[in-house]
């Protein structure tokens, strides 16, 4: 397993819709899991431009183990919120309505930076040098995104943690209290796809916690102490850190390698 950090700078605002929130359109503030996945395919497919979108989604889906993002040291986040219009029909009789009022968040940061843990290192160095000759969006595709710097082919480790164990991150962590005992650290709940492509009957959407801490409207990186009830399994990745947010399909598969 190798990772790869991307540090991406946000050409202007951003909106990664909330999934389950439409009339009044809210945002994450940070890039969810099936976000990145999306990310990464969209410049593969625009770089190679040989086949359809959903082929490179098979591939990326099948690679990544796992993904997320932080923002960076210094680099608060401030969300807004505006009223855009819609278009609902395009034909109506004189006096009729044809467009309808939605309330849509934005976000503005500096910087985010976003990990990917690969499982083939060959497919991790094919991202390396894709990623910095293609445009990248940051949900929807007029968040346009800029790749600052590449921390290429990270050594990666699967470790099984006891319980009693403490430890710090700075990512986003499955909000699971039988598992995990939050000690110092606050952070924002939020439901996210930790996949772009629904696996089994599961339901899709799982309860993450994002470490940010609001002050005066704005959001300021933080990070967590957890301590750990069961044992749970870490993945340790070179200069980032530790993260916890395995899904669940991906790690069945990977335990038997787990030191």
């Amino acid at each position: 397993m190798k990772a790869i950090a991307l540090t991406i700078r946000l050409d202007s605002l951003y909106s990664i819709r909330i999934p389950y929130t439409w009339q009044s359109a809210l945002a994450y503030p940070l890039p969810p899991p099936s976000t990145i996945i999306g990310m990464l395919t969209n410049a593969l497919q625009r770089y190679k431009n040989d086949k359809p979108p959903l082929y490179y989604l098979d591939k990326v889906e099948e690679n990544v183990i796992w993904a997320g993002a932080r923002l960076r040291l210094l680099s608060p986040a401030v969300v807004k919120s505006y009223t855009t219009s819609a278009i609902t029909k395009w034909e109506v009789e004189l006096g009729g309505k044809s467009t309808n009022a939605l309330g849509r968040q934005y976000v503005f940061t500096k910087n985010v930076e976003v990990v990917a843990v690969i499982d083939e290192e060959t497919f991790a160095q094919e991202l390396v040098n894709i990623l910095p000759s293609v445009p990248i969006t940051c949900g929807d595709s007029e968040s346009i995104a800029t790749v600052e710097n590449i921390k290429p082919l990270l050594e990666t480790k699967l470790r099984e943690f006891p319980p009693d164990t403490v430890f710090e991150t700075e990512f986003p962590i499955p909000f699971n209290l039988q598992k995990i005992e939050i000690i110092e650290g606050s952070g924002r709940l939020y439901l996210v796809h930790e996949r772009c492509k629904k696996r089994g009957k599961e339901f899709p959407l799982v309860n993450y916690l994002f470490p940010l801490r609001e002050e005066n409207n704005i959001l300021h990186p933080t990070k967590f102490t957890i301590r750990i009830k069961q044992p749970v399994f870490i993945l340790e990745i070179e200069d980032v850190g530790k993260v916890i947010s395995v899904p669940k399909d991906v790690l069945d598969s990977l335990r038997e390698t787990a030191i």
